[in-house]
């Protein structure tokens, strides 16, 4: 005997539309613009989904919202339910599988490693289309309308899904010109006599070298140029103007050309951060994330300057 399911309880759809935008953008009036509606219309609804669970929602202030403890447990299941129905509904309409996927990467890896090889992804799925955000911030998947994350850091987030790309190790280069006028560097802590160039998004970076050395109190990074991106102060580095941190794989085609050398090429040291490929866990099965996620890991496994450290 087939049991009949009870009837779902759901909630008017605009209603759960205007929360989670809310929800999102922690402002109703963000909400409004997003939904092409008036603020008002966004507050009706909210506080008509608040009278239907029987619950707020919402911590309310002057210029903007928060979620309060009930809101906090709603909006996850919400947004992914909702982005759910987008995806299947691209699907349905599309006469082909074509569709887009966003990725958020950090500048310098687009610039020095993504960017190069990316062509032969578009040839490889040429109905599939990349959308690349750049930024030195990591993603926050509750706000930000993005697909996957590379990013270098540690799988803390039970709440996300990592595949492990690559770890990398910590080295100082300098240019050829710079060692000439300086002369050759015999012990780590003559680095204290010359300027340091630090990407401050990366502070850490540094220091995990230097106190790995014995002279973390000796040296002050944060005393030299400051950088927003490692493109940049690398690039910085290549012109002269000090010594700077290198990682793979940033530093991979400087040191082949010699725009780059490596001051101590017997102490490198290994990165405490990893990189990932990271999105949502209901994602993770999806085919453009599939199909993404298994050519990245084929480009590691065949860049020579990662040997060694794609494996887990």
């Amino acid at each position: 005997m087939k049991l009949r399911r009870q009837k779902r309880k759901l909630p008017p759809l605009n209603a759960l539309r205007a929360f989670e935008a809310a929800a999102r953008h922690g402002s109703f009036k963000l909400a409004a613009e997003e939904l092409s509606v008036s603020q008002s219309a966004i507050s009706h609804q909210v506080r008509s989904l608040e009278e239907y669970l029987g619950v707020h929602l919402f911590v309310r202030q002057i210029r903007a919202v928060e979620l309060n403890r009930k809101g906090a447990m709603y909006y996850p299941v919400l947004r992914d339910a909702l982005d759910r129905i987008s995806d299947a509904t691209e699907l349905v309409v599309s006469d082909r599988l074509s569709t887009t996927l966003t990725v958020q990467v950090y500048s310098t890896f687009t610039i020095r490693w993504l960017l190069p090889r990316l062509a032969e992804f578009q040839r490889a799925h040429p109905n599939l289309q990349v959308r690349l955000h750049t930024s030195q911030d990591d993603v926050n998947f509750d706000q930000d309308d993005i697909d996957l994350a590379i990013m270098i850091g540690r799988a803390s987030n039970s709440q996300l899904h990592y595949t492990h790309l690559f770890d990398s190790e910590l080295f100082p280069v300098c240019s050829p010109q710079y060692l000439e006028r300086h002369g050759r560097f015999h012990d780590p802590a003559e680095i204290r006599d010359h300027p340091i160039l630090q990407v401050y998004p990366s502070a850490g970076d540094w220091h995990v070298w230097l106190e790995s050395q014995g002279i973390d109190a000796d040296v002050v990074p944060e005393s030299g140029l400051q950088f927003e991106s490692y493109d940049v102060a690398l690039s910085s580095a290549a012109q002269g103007m000090g010594i700077g941190i290198g990682q793979q794989p940033y530093v991979a085609h400087d040191l082949a050309v010699g725009s780059l050398v490596e001051l101590f090429p017997d102490k490198r040291v290994k990165n405490p951060n990893a990189w990932y490929l990271v999105g949502r866990h209901e994602k993770a099965d999806m085919p453009k994330i599939q199909a993404f996620r298994d050519w990245l890991l084929g480009e590691v496994a065949n860049d020579s300057s990662l040997n060694g450290l794609a494996s887990r």
